[in-house]
């Protein structure tokens, strides 16, 4: 199709009260059936037109669902956005499970070129990671780390002799101590252990300090990690340089061992792919997000798994995946996680619509009805298995929901820790991101942010928009690319080494 032939809107369903600017629309721009853009101010790409009249208190309609209630009188023309347009509580119908159906899959199954561990399970990455019990061992990790790391000025690469090892993986964070018993250290000791046991690690190391509130040794037993990986000390070992010698010597001793692994080929049924999306847009849910799901339903379909998460980003849109729950308790795990979460933004004196951030609104989201109905399109149109907690480890097949913040490191940290060997970002502001050891695919909601910021991102989704491939086109490309990154090429954020920094427990409770 001509983009040039296209018309200025894009109207998402039938019955929805707004439609989507296209393009930067100048006020007199005609919209549909008869209908111009009103007042003075130029509708900017993403954000929304009115196309019938809406009273005060009066519901607006996206997707054919409620995004928000009319603040002051609107008239067709008008630019819907936050200035008369805000959050309302509904009724909402849980349906559970009516939309549930069987998944057919695909034979024979999509394989990638994976690394097959001795415990059977399927990595698409070969690390050696460190990790950490609390901050005050942060740096010491950072330390043994970087002694692996190329040297961008001499080009000298100390693992030069092992071209199967991915590299040496330092995660840190800010916590492990001066924190409260309970259920903050046990999340803490949930996310550390899921990253220790993670496939795409062939050896870990835990490194601590020796006073923290999250002890070592504790945290092995609860855990069950004892005898899974090395742990030091610092005060044990003497102090930093003995621990950092003793760490370099470690990964020394391993990398042989690591670097037998070599790739073969994999089902794709033991890809679990986390579904994540951040600095979105007035288009995330038109182009990126649901181009997404069609890849996530192929994965699906193949016998994979996707996870879906960041619950404050799927408030809102609840009832539509309760609707696909393969059973009743599975739909009422998810509608509890709303409840806590209500709860527990009333508790800290906030709200849940302080999501979308500025910059989510200045794409052109409004409300956190209208942003959580796009990021759920991600999760395609299979059922819902199953709901997990933070970092809880995923077993179960087909689409889940796992329980973490909207942000997108905290939320991503957590479906790593749960497994997840792959990573799909869909961005329209234009989020720059990796999370090792799992490899991170980048997808542009927008052309003209993928142009701008084209060495960060790996797909374009753009041209949905512009009528230059549809959405399952764009869908089959994502597939086609998750399965070739799993097999070893390379994305964008992995050429930028993105992806240590970026791990970051979900913190819970009170700093003492």
């Amino acid at each position: 199709m001509d983009a040039r032939t296209l018309p200025p809107t894009i109207r998402l369903a039938a019955d929805d009260s707004v439609v989507i600017a296209r393009i930067g629309l100048p006020p007199g721009t005609p919209v549909e059936g008869g209908i111009a853009v009103r007042g003075e101010k130029r509708v900017p790409p993403g954000h929304k037109v009115a196309v019938r009249a809406h009273a005060v208190g009066e519901p607006i309609r996206r997707y054919g669902q409620i995004i928000g209630f009319a603040t002051e009188v609107i008239q067709p023309g008008d630019w819907v956005h936050t200035h008369n347009c805000a959050m309302g509580d509904f009724a909402k119908d849980y349906a559970w499970g009516v939309d549930a159906k069987p998944t057919g899959l695909i034979t024979p199954a999509a394989t990638f070129q994976g690394f097959r561990r001795a415990d059977g399970r399927a990595a698409t990455r070969n690390y050696i990671g460190i990790v950490t019990s609390v901050n005050c061992s942060a740096h010491v990790a950072e330390l043994i780390a970087d002694a692996f790391k190329k040297n961008p000025f001499t080009g000298t690469d100390p693992l030069a002799e092992f071209p199967n090892v991915d590299g040496v993986v330092a995660l840190t964070h800010k916590t492990g101590c001066g924190m409260t018993m309970g259920e903050p250290l046990k999340l803490l000791r949930r996310t550390l252990a899921g990253f220790a046991r993670h496939v795409n690690f062939s050896h870990v190391i835990a490194i601590g300090l020796g006073c923290e509130v999250n002890q070592l040794g504790g945290m092995l037993e609860e855990q069950r990690l004892a005898g899974r990986l090395r742990n030091m000390d610092i005060q044990e070992m003497g102090g930093t340089r003995k621990t950092v010698e003793a760490g370099i010597a470690f990964v020394r001793e391993v990398l042989a061992e690591s670097n037998q692994a070599v790739r073969e080929t994999i089902p794709a049924s033991e890809l679990t792919l986390a579904l994540q999306c951040g600095g979105s847009d007035g288009y995330s849910g038109i182009t990126a997000n649901p181009a997404l799901g069609v890849a996530s339903d192929l994965l699906v379909r193949h016998g994979g798994t996707v996870i879906l998460s960041e619950t404050p980003e799927t408030y809102g849109a609840e009832h539509l995946l309760t609707r696909r729950a393969v059973s009743r308790d599975v739909g009422e795990k998810l509608v509890e996680l709303m409840r806590w979460w209500e709860a527990y933004t009333e508790r800290e004196g906030a709200e849940m619509n302080a999501n979308p951030s500025p910059g989510n609104k200045a794409g052109g989201l409004t409300t956190i009805l209208e942003k959580s109905l796009g990021a759920m399109a991600k999760a395609g149109s299979t059922n819902l298995v199953e709901v997990y907690r933070y970092a809880e480890p995923v077993t179960a097949k087909g689409f889940v929901f796992m329980d973490t913040p909207g942000y997108d490191p905290v939320a991503a940290t957590g479906q790593v820790a749960g497994g997840a060997n792959m990573v799909c970002f869909t961005t329209g502001r234009g989020s720059v991101f990796g999370c090792k050891p799992a490899p991170s695919i980048k997808l542009a909601t927008n052309s003209a942010m993928y142009e701008r910021m084209s060495e960060d991102m790996d797909i374009n989704c753009g041209g949905i928009v512009t009528g230059e491939e549809s959405v399952a086109e764009c869908g089959q490309r994502i597939f086609e690319l998750i399965l070739r990154v799993a097999s070893g090429e390379r994305t964008k954020s992995e050429a930028y080494d993105f992806g240590g920094a970026e791990f970051a427990p979900w913190t819970l409770g009170a700093t003492m």
